[in-house]
């Protein structure tokens, strides 16, 4: 009696119940990474890497298809926060902890530049080193980038996180580390989650005032850097310090 189109879906989803270590050796993510590359899986066997085992019935695949199914892809699980990817079923606060550290590699692996230098010479090495690192995040981050004399980061230095407003964005705080790290100048930035590219007043506002303060203490704002995705908005390129 041959097979009918529900019978296979039926076998082939039995097949994923397997344990991983019981797969043709060629069909392991593991094996298959060593024999042909990091290159050579797909999404979901890379995630299933990361997550190592199965949990009951289900194998470390078919929980990263699940976390791929719901999410869509890899980035957007990569903006999911500790809570919302230790609450997955197969997942729990230990793999969390360790996908998410994973991405984290990334994204800072991406922001390096290929001479290993943290010159800054344009806002588009601003832009450049520091899209992987914000565009995803949920909230945004208020970063002041402390320079020395030969334009290189000496420190960066979070001023705020959530909403970006005056009331938390405090010259006090930006120049006094300013100060600490004997900095000659300073690169303001921050993030637009929604990414929209576009400057609010309120923006203009602090810029303006942080703008004001460095004058006073000698130590020159060269630029308010917004990342909007994978784009960006320079107030230096605008003309508005």
């Amino acid at each position: 009696m041959s097979k009918t189109k529900e019978d296979e879906q039926v076998n082939e989803k039995s097949v994923y119940r397997i344990p991983i270590k019981d797969w043709p050796i060629s069909e392991r993510p593991r094996e298959k990474m060593i024999a042909h590359g990091a290159e050579s899986l797909t999404d979901a066997e890379l995630l299933a890497l990361m997550i190592q085992s199965g949990r009951g019935d289900r194998t470390a695949l078919d929980i990263a298809r699940d976390l791929l199914s719901k999410y869509r892809d890899l980035r957007q699980i990569s903006r999911r926060t500790l809570n919302e990817l230790q609450s997955e079923k197969g997942i729990g606060p230990a793999r969390a902890v360790t996908i998410m550290a994973a991405f984290e590699i990334g994204k800072r692996n991406a922001s390096l530049n290929d001479e290993g230098s943290s010159r800054i010479t344009s806002p588009e090495d601003v832009a450049n080193r520091y899209i992987p690192r914000l565009r995803d995040l949920p909230t945004e981050r208020f970063i002041a980038l402390m320079l020395n004399n030969s334009g290189k980061i000496v420190r960066e230095f979070i001023v705020s996180e959530g909403t970006v407003n005056a009331s938390l964005v405090h010259p006090r705080e930006v120049f006094k580390a300013a100060v600490t790290e004997l900095a000659t100048a300073v690169i303001l930035m921050h993030n637009h989650p929604s990414g929209v590219k576009s400057a609010s007043k309120e923006d203009h506002a602090i810029t303006k005032q942080l703008v004001e303060a460095g004058k006073l203490m000698d130590i020159p704002v060269q630029d308010h850097i917004i990342i909007c995705g994978n784009s960006y908005i320079s107030f230096a390129e605008n003309g508005w310090l």
